[in-house]
């Protein structure tokens, strides 16, 4: 049976490198934490979910018919992008170094 979740624990970004192992302890049982920096959310921890992995499964298949129909129109990547774009560039658009 799967337990029960309730509201998110909210734990120190310190006190969660200081006690890993049994934060995951508790997330295996079914508890979930946000990891908060200077008292604001920058993470979470939750239970894995068997679930989650055929979901991802299922997106990536979906994806794959996708690109397969736009081959099939004549769609490529390069003939999308705009002038000056990149892959790698829409890849890590919004990503923060």
């Amino acid at each position: 049976m799967k337990p029960t979740l309730v509201a998110a624990e909210p734990v120190s970004a310190y006190d969660a490198k200081t006690h890993l192992p049994k934060l995951l302890e508790r997330a295996a049982k079914g508890e979930r934490f946000v990891i908060t920096r200077h008292g604001k959310p920058v993470a979470q921890l939750i239970p894995f979910d068997e679930a989650d992995e055929a979901a991802i499964g299922r997106a990536f298949e979906k994806v794959g018919k996708i690109r397969a129909q736009l081959a099939r129109q004549g769609v490529t990547l390069s003939g999308a992008l705009a002038q000056g774009e990149s892959v790698r560039g829409l890849a890590h658009a919004g990503h923060r170094y």
